[in-house]
This record gives structure tokens, sequence and C-alpha cells, in this order.
């Protein structure tokens, strides 16, 4: 293996990925419990909601309460950690100004078939939707992040060419995103297709400072994935507390890469990344205790017998 990074970003995405698919409405209280609990634990991004139409995802109806109140914690606790929100439209981009966002996402696809299933529209008519909310996201001085899905694999469509991929990552980083957010929606992924795509992927502007890795781990590759990127250089890594969600529209979208099984093969090789794995650990347990929910993550599960209870500290 070639030396990894130093120091790796986790960006926890729990919140909002990984609670949007669950059929139970989880009580507004603790989920603004839950994302304070994360940011306390380190994490130097928490994605905490998103401003879809209530309709299109009841999990998430209640986005501008939690937006509101986690942001109001962390301008009172003078963090500088982020916290990202999730924008489908122009409305979406309203609503998060309004409480006060200092981030915020966009989503696209990188296939025709998902495009038309998540979003509606076409691969042309999806960078219509998102480059004025980018636009204008940037002229409110807030930062952008773009997802891009379906990078490896499509569940209607199979192997997504580079290509495809390509020509959305170069659209959205021309309109000004900062930060792209590669993923592989329905974690078909393997390690060697991971490095041959990002290395694909360099002409299209995604170095390593602007680009981020999403993998979900279904065919439980994720972790290995992950090595991979960090083999190219790459140190932003998408990551869900306990493992939980998946995407809703995609077939076979099982749930994401574990943040405390990322952690624990990070910090066993010595990467840094400011984040205190047993309070992670402890934040998982007690939305488990809260909700039901039963993490999917193999180190919460070695480790949360040890770690309940502990308060944050001792990042590594």
């Amino acid at each position: 293996m070639s030396i990894l990074p130093a120091e790796v970003t986790i960006y926890e995405v729990g919140p909002r990925d990984g609670l949007q698919n669950e059929s139970r409405l989880i009580d507004t209280s603790i989920k603004i419990e839950f994302i304070t609990k994360l940011l306390a634990a380190g994490l130097p991004a928490v994605e905490a909601t998103s401003f879809v139409h209530p309709q299109r995802v009841p999990q998430l109806a209640d986005a501008d309460e939690v937006a509101a109140a986690v942001l109001s914690y962390a301008a009172r606790e003078a963090t500088t950690q982020r916290v990202p929100v999730l924008v489908p439209n122009e409305r979406g981009l309203d609503r998060a100004i309004a409480v006060g966002a200092h981030e915020i996402a966009v989503f696209v696809s990188a296939t025709e078939s998902f495009a038309q299933a998540n979003l509606g529209t076409s691969l042309t008519g999806q960078m219509s939707m998102v480059t004025p909310v980018i636009l204008r996201a940037l002229a409110e001085g807030l930062r952008v992040r773009a997802y891009v899905s379906m990078c490896w694999g499509d569940p209607w469509e199979g192997a997504v060419a580079h290509s495809a991929v390509q020509d959305v990552a170069s659209q959205l980083l021309s309109a000004g995103a900062h930060e792209i957010s590669l993923g592989d929606t329905i974690g078909v992924a393997t390690a060697s297709e991971v490095q041959t795509m990002l290395r694909s992927l360099r002409s299209a502007g995604c170095q390593p400072h602007n680009t981020a890795v999403h993998f979900h781990d279904t065919y439980g590759q994720a972790t290995a994935n992950v090595l991979a990127a960090l083999e190219e250089e790459i140190t932003i890594i998408d990551s869900s507390a306990g493992g939980l969600g998946g995407c809703p529209f995609a077939m076979s979208a099982t749930g994401n890469l574990a943040t405390e099984d990322i952690l624990w093969c990070l910090h066993q090789q010595g990467v840094r990344t400011g984040v205190n794995l047993e309070a992670v650990v402890a934040a998982t347990t007690w939305l488990s205790q809260e909700t039901g929910l039963q993490p999917q993550s193999r180190a919460y599960v070695a480790l949360s017998h040890r770690f309940q209870g502990i308060s944050p500290g001792g990042a590594a």
C-alpha cells in the first residue's frame, strides 16, 4: 500500500443521508441532539438536513427547525465546524438562507436514468436546475458542495462511463462549486475502479483539495474503496454514523460507509482525523436507544459496550 495521507477530513452525512430513508418519523428534538453530539465529537463537517419538499421526503419535513437549532448551537459554541444543508432547488436555497446557513450542497446524477428517477429531469435539465442555485449561493457568500450520484454504477444503466462523470463534474466546477462529492450510490465500485475513475477525473478539474468520495457498503467494499481513494491523494471522506442510510430513490442503495468503521481503520494506521471515535460511538448508541434504529457499523458493534456514556474528548 502506498503511503497514506497524514490527515483526513470526515464529512458526516448521517443526520441527513442516514435518516432520510427511515419510514418511522424521528422527533425533531432527537435529530437536533444527535447532530450536536456529533459536532461535540469533533467531526469537522456534519450535514444537518435537506430542504426537500416534505411530500418528497417526509422524514425531513422539519428541516427549517433542525437547521436553525443546530446553526444556533454552532454559533454559541463559536465553532469552525461546517454545518451544510442540502438544497434541491431555489426554493430550498431560500429556506437555507432564511435560517442562516453558511454552506449548501446540491445534488445531480451522472446518469440519465437516475436524473429522471430522482430529479424528474434530464442530464441537461438538472444542470439548468442547479446552476442558478450555485450562482446565487455564491453571490450570498455561501460555500457550495455538489454531489454527483451513480459515478460507478447505475441500477438501470449498469456501468457508468468515465466521460459521463467527467462532463457533470466539469460543469459543476465551472459553475463555481467548491467541492465535488463522487457517489457510489449503489455500492458496486471496487478499489481498482475507484482509482481508475479518480485518475480520469483530474482532467475535469477534480483534484485532491476539491474532491470527496461517498461510498455505500452494499457489497462490503466501502472501506477498501476509501483506502484506494487515499492512495490517489483524496482526503475528504463522506460517512454516516452507524452506517445508517441509503438512497430512497435508487434500487439496491443500502447503507453508507460507517463513520465508526472508517475512523477505526484510519486511527489504527496513524491517520489523523480530529474526531473522537468513542464519542461517535456514544452518539450512535444514544440514537439507537432513542429510536430503535440498528446501526450497521461493525466497529460500533465491537466498541459500543465499552463506550456507552463517554463524553467527547481525546480526538485522534
